[in-house]
């Protein structure tokens, strides 16, 4: 009888710690963006700005936005008279970015904010 009484015992504690499951961890919450993105479609010309609040970023990091640092050459093009800013929080960090499209360098980062400036086209 030893041996059932051993059986047992051991039936009884394997099905004991069976019976705890482990809670699943809350997801972890994605850093605010809220975003005011304001375009001029002719710069300094007399049609009106356009603004909207954005909340998604499309991908994009505060980094994307930050400025041609002044050691970079860029091709002298002009690709329009528009203008833009960007300002608000972006993945939990300030942003305040400026735009034009005067240089190469200035439409390349035109192009990638692009899903950010056409909310406000």
């Amino acid at each position: 009888m030893a041996p059932r009484i051993l059986l047992c015992c051991l039936a009884a504690l394997a099905l004991a710690g069976c019976g705890a499951e482990e809670q699943p961890s809350a997801p972890a919450k994605a850093p605010a963006t809220q975003l005011t993105v304001r375009v001029d479609p002719d710069g300094d010309g007399p049609k009106p700005a356009k603004e909207a609040e954005v909340s998604d970023a499309a991908g994009l990091r505060p980094a994307d936005l930050e400025p041609v640092p002044d050691d970079v050459a860029c091709t002298e093009q002009f690709g329009g008279p528009e203008t833009a800013t960007i300002t608000g929080t972006l993945g939990g960090r300030e942003v305040d970015a400026r735009f034009a499209r005067n240089n190469g360098c200035e439409i390349a980062r035109w192009e990638k904010a692009s899903p950010l400036l056409e909310a406000a086209s």
